[in-house]
């Protein structure tokens, strides 16, 4: 089984089937989101994030999740429109999916389980929680809520792989 995520297949918010090997080539921070979280303010940090390093090959997705706590209340078209309007998200922001249980997407099966991905055990534990996946789609670490998207930890693992 290939160690990349270039296997996989998502919905976009409209509900269009996304191929990820679109994103052959680029640096990709996976985060679930939820807009009606404590962590919800890092939408804003994944913008800024996104500005300073999308020319250098850095995508963002953003895959909202009701996981925990009904903390994703949106859908579709709903969930867009708050992370535009409110946090001027440019990325692109995914179907909502489940992220960990037995109904996970296998995009997130995947991400959570290092016999798939060759390097990292991590289910979120919550929103927020993000995947550093580099250029050839392979998994090269995760981070926890609590680290924000911009934290200076998370940039120089960034300038690593781009």
């Amino acid at each position: 089984m290939s160690k990349s995520i270039h296997q996989f297949t998502v919905n976009d918010i409209q509900g269009k089937e996304v191929s990820l090997d679109e994103y052959k080539g680029k640096a990709l921070l996976i985060v679930n989101t939820a807009s009606q979280c404590g962590f919800t303010p890092q939408l804003e940090d994944m913008t800024d994030l996104y500005r300073e390093y999308k020319d250098k090959g850095l995508e963002i997705l953003a895959f909202p999740s009701n996981d925990f706590m009904g903390q994703e209340p949106l859908d579709g078209e709903a969930i867009q429109q708050f992370c535009q309007l409110k946090y001027e998200a440019e990325y692109p922001i995914f179907e909502k999916i489940h992220v960990k249980g037995e109904d996970a997407h296998p995009l997130f099966q995947f991400l959570s389980d290092k016999k798939q991905n060759g390097a990292v055990n991590s289910t979120p534990k919550w929103n927020f929680h993000k995947y550093l996946v580099n250029k050839d789609g392979e998994v090269v670490d995760y981070y926890l809520s609590l680290t924000k998207p911009n934290s200076k930890k998370i940039k120089r693992a960034i300038e690593k792989i781009l």
